[in-house]
């Protein structure tokens, strides 16, 4: 299996699928880059090179005890696209991962990028402080913390029975499979990686990196999300970024990438299509 081994000695487990200008796609907590497998199947096979990676403490990569916070989660991304000397890319982020290539803009520019995608995304910044007053409660999130020490395993299935395909709403149906592959790839993130990563997506300001994304962004949400509310997450970043396109999936929950794969695929390659070399 393809790995990039970072600064610090981390093993970085990566999928590179096709051929053609590069698309790099980070994925949410406590997921990994299989929860990405209908994009990037679907991408790779209309003219894209996919890549997708699994972030340190997650999946196949490193179990590291430390940088689990997002400067760290941005440096290992660009260890890996300057390993695969990926230019004119596109990066796309969702939930957590739009998080990780926000920080990566802020951190390392955007000479190798070409366009930005924001997928459920937790910039500008979910955390509820006096200088945000619409935020989420820090409750909310030590809620989670208390529940994954308590139970981690029922914790991944509650979300996913849950909120996160939205299954507590009427009219939504995410199918057992779905679910269940949630909680297999939670699982399979280090214990110690997903607590800490908590912090890491929801306490963590990207306002100040979202100001530095200077190429086309395309900011996808739905409007019933219950992890990361469109109202905290897709319409604050799309109204800082400048000249982002803002589209929201009425009634949609968090996890767009499966609940309305075949939509997204095809905003995903609208957008991507849209490019012209600079």
């Amino acid at each position: 299996m393809p790995y990039v081994t970072t600064l610090d000695g981390t093993e970085i487990y990566y999928k590179d699928w096709g051929a053609g200008r590069p698309v790099v796609l980070s994925h949410g907590w406590p997921l990994n880059s299989d929860s990405w497998e209908s994009q990037q199947l679907f991408l790779a096979q209309n003219g894209y090179r996919a890549i997708a990676h699994d972030r340190r403490g997650h999946g196949r990569s490193s179990q590291t005890w430390s940088g689990n916070e997002m400067d760290t989660y941005a440096d290992d991304l660009a260890e890996l696209i300057r390993h695969l000397d990926l230019e004119e890319l596109t990066l796309v982020g969702f939930s957590t991962g739009g998080g990780e290539v926000t920080r990566y803009i802020g951190r390392h520019g955007t000479d190798r990028v070409a366009q930005l995608v924001l997928v459920s995304a937790v910039p500008p910044f979910m955390l509820k402080t006096d200088d945000n007053p619409g935020g989420v409660p820090i409750e909310v999130f030590d809620g989670i913390r208390s529940a994954s020490t308590a139970d981690r395993s029922q914790t991944y299935r509650d979300l996913a029975d849950g909120p996160f395909f939205g299954n507590n709403r009427p009219g939504q149906n995410p199918s057992q499979g779905m679910r269940d592959a949630f909680w297999r790839q939670g699982l399979q993130a280090g214990a110690h990686n997903a607590y800490e990563s908590i912090a890491a997506f929801s306490a963590t300001d990207f306002r100040a990196d979202l100001d530095n994304v200077d190429v086309p962004a395309l900011v996808i949400h739905g409007d019933d999300d219950q992890v990361v509310p469109f109202e905290v997450g897709g319409k604050a970043s799309a109204a800082q970024i400048a000249g982002a396109e803002l589209k929201v999936y009425p009634g949609a929950p968090h996890g767009i990438t499966d609940t309305h794969k075949d939509e997204l695929n095809d905003d995903l390659l609208a957008f991507l299509n849209t490019y012209t070399a600079r």
